[in-house]
């Protein structure tokens, strides 16, 4: 017998006050922390104004303890820690629609059947693109002013370098290498480009007709590092780009350049890095992601002074997260009104995502 927890009552009934008959039925699945964050309150008002939940928020191990409450559900509005949509979910929920994921990659949730039942299934992917990109941004622009280098050097010798301002490379037609034009470094890109700075992009399938469009240029990976005075690495997770950032890339970087990773430490051979970095104490190497998350006690990324190491920040937190809901209320109302969703994702784009 589902409990309902004392946080949801009221929700609870005022979503059986409001029901209507001709509503399409729905379940919001993922963990308790991080719901009132994803889906605030007047995000959830908005959902119900069109969905008819059929019970409270819940967890994937209640929606476990009580598959019965699927057989009318129509929509699953989820995210973090969200239900497997494997073959004992299918075989409760016969007339499942669509699954609105408020988070990014899908892959935790997804299996073949999603597919094979002709599920719609759409992500908050660009949502939590946005502050990825803004930390992105705020890095670029204090690194090309040399800001982590000089604040070293403030704080170990007590007193202003005077003489570092003319090793400053500045914001003035600057070189920006971009790794990957997936959803965060294509963003990126769009957010550089108010600046005055020339920008560089490393992505084997993008085409000349895109570069021209976001007034960029295609490089190889190698003559990238060689002459962008800030790198940022936006590659998606797969098992072809698993250690594709070797140390031999960041020996290549002109002096006093910035190697950015907000994308997955797993990407990057982590000692050979550390092990450039501490021998070329004019880099700096800011370091959001690591791989394993977090490091391991003794690793080199807590003791390089070189290293500005962030614990896993730059993604949706807090209010940001609420973004994501957002923008699955608005493909709910275009799912409602047979409009082509924006940030669907079929069988096809789930191949090379992350």
């Amino acid at each position: 017998m589902f409990v309902v927890r004392d946080d949801s009552y009221s929700f609870f009934v005022y979503l059986k006050q409001k029901g209507d008959d001709h509503m399409k039925k729905g379940l919001l699945v993922m963990e308790n922390q991080n719901v009132d964050l994803v889906y605030p309150d007047h995000i959830k008002q908005a959902i119900q104004s069109h969905v008819e939940f059929v019970a409270p928020p819940m967890t994937a191990q209640e929606l476990a303890e009580n598959r019965h409450l699927l057989k009318d559900i129509h929509f699953i509005f989820t995210g973090w820690g969200g239900p497997r949509l494997d073959e004992t979910f299918f075989k409760f929920a016969p007339h499942l629609e669509a699954v609105f994921y408020a988070a990014g990659s899908i892959r935790p949730i997804t299996t073949d059947l999603v597919w094979e039942n002709n599920i719609t299934i759409t992500s908050a992917y660009a949502a939590n693109a946005v502050p990825v990109a803004e930390y992105t941004l705020s890095q670029i622009l204090f690194s090309l002013k040399k800001g982590w280098h000089i604040v070293r050097e403030t704080r170990n010798n007590r007193s202003y370098q005077h003489q570092l301002r003319n090793a400053i490379i500045g914001n003035f037609e600057s070189v920006i290498g971009v790794i990957s034009l997936s959803t965060i470094g294509r963003k990126v890109i769009e957010m550089l480009a108010p600046f005055d700075l020339n920008v560089k992009l490393y992505d084997p399938f993008a085409t000349a007709e895109e570069a021209a469009a976001l007034n960029v240029e295609l490089c190889s990976l190698d003559e990238l590092f060689q002459s962008a005075d800030v790198v940022s690495l936006h590659t998606p997770l797969l098992q072809e780009t698993i250690g594709m950032i070797t140390g031999e890339h960041l020996k290549q970087m002109k002096q006093h350049a910035t190697f950015i990773n907000t994308a997955r430490g797993a990407i990057v051979k982590e000692r050979e890095m550390t092990d450039v970095l501490a021998e070329r104490s004019d880099l700096t190497a800011i370091i959001d992601v690591t791989h394993p998350e977090p490091p391991k006690s003794d690793s080199p990324l807590y003791t390089l002074p070189n290293i500005v190491l962030t614990p896993h920040i730059a993604g949706s937190i807090g209010p940001e997260c609420g973004r994501m809901g957002a923008y699955m209320l608005a493909e709910l109302k275009r799912y409602l009104n047979h409009e082509p969703l924006q940030w669907q994702i079929t069988k096809e784009t789930f191949q090379n995502m992350a």
